[in-house]
């Protein structure tokens, strides 16, 4: 990778993948998009709607980048409510970025999600290659969206590659409307107010991240030699397996006065219910060399420290 455009700079990824990639590549090398602004943007960035083809072809032409990292979508709990709108977003955006991809020769990365998996799936260790039938909208693009990208690599060539991403946590960017986002604001309250109340029950598993484990694993990715990828789309890649009583019990050690309750919101609940409890990661070990730095305590340590300072 050269010259990079980011769709969706401006979402939970995107924000802090942009100041990654221009740290590693130079700031005038990465292009960020979104739909409006980004306030004190320091590089290179244009306005830009996904769904409208013709304005990404043309900020892509440009700017002459050899790369699109399309990051623009709605996350599951938002897209349930809208899920028309998830549709024409997800599906409509991802396919006007691999045209363009197609069109000008570049490399290609999407992230897919543990929401591509759904209720007849294993649920334990789930494997890179099982049966995915999501009951969700969101899951539904981002099976659909798995599936696209392998045609345009298999039917243009073009070099698609991607991950599915778990639950991802940060102290930088807010949570944006997805089932997981409680084990971001779980940190945030417990710095303010030293108590939290979740709207995902006891004992409910789902797989997560810290992320400069998320952003390094795409870098690695689209940095990995192509003739090992044997899988190229939607790998598997995970840190973390846990329900809400485990980041309480991590915090705890740092915040002993914490304290956990639960309101839990049917809907989320749902969703988080049909999703795996813990992945296999290991494909992406075997062909690219994922593995990642932070476990739950060491990201807990990180997240407390970083938002006490920012507070």
């Amino acid at each position: 990778m050269k010259k990079i455009l980011v769709t969706g700079a401006l979402g939970q990824i995107g924000s802090e993948l942009v100041a990654k990639l221009r740290e590693t590549y130079g700031t005038a090398n990465v292009i960020g998009t979104d739909i409006k602004e980004m306030a004190g943007n320091t590089g290179p960035f244009e306005i830009v709607d996904v769904t409208d083809a013709d304005r990404l072809f043309s900020v892509a032409k440009e700017h002459n980048v050899d790369t699109i990292m399309h990051l623009a979508a709605l996350l599951s709990a938002k897209a349930e409510e809208i899920p028309k709108k998830a549709w024409d977003l997800n599906m409509g955006g991802l396919v006007n970025a691999l045209e363009v991809a197609r069109e000008l020769d570049l490399k290609f990365f999407t992230p897919s999600s543990i929401g591509a998996f759904g209720p007849t799936t294993p649920k334990d260790n789930t494997p890179q290659e099982t049966i995915q039938r999501p009951t969700t909208m969101y899951g539904v693009n981002k099976v659909a969206g798995e599936l696209l990208c392998d045609y345009y690599y298999y039917r243009y060539g073009v070099d698609t590659r991607g991950v599915r991403y778990p639950g991802l946590i940060s102290h930088v960017t807010p949570p944006g409307g997805g089932t997981t986002d409680y084990a971001v604001e779980i940190y945030y309250e417990a710095i303010k107010h030293k108590t939290y109340t979740s709207y995902i029950a006891e004992n409910t598993y789902m797989d997560m991240m810290y992320m400069p484990d998320a952003l390094n694993a795409i870098i690695q990715l689209m940095e990995a030699d192509p003739s090992k990828l044997k899988h190229r789309n939607a790998f598997n890649i995970s840190a973390i397996s846990a329900a809400p009583e485990d980041f309480a019990k991590a915090i705890k050690k740092h915040i002993p006065e914490f304290s956990l309750q639960y309101d839990v919101d049917p809907g989320r609940q749902k969703i988080a219910e049909s999703w795996p409890n813990s992945i296999d990661s290991s494909a992406a070990t075997e062909e690219w060399g994922f593995k990642a730095a932070y476990d739950i305590d060491t990201m807990t340590k990180d997240m407390l420290e970083k938002l006490s300072v920012a507070k």
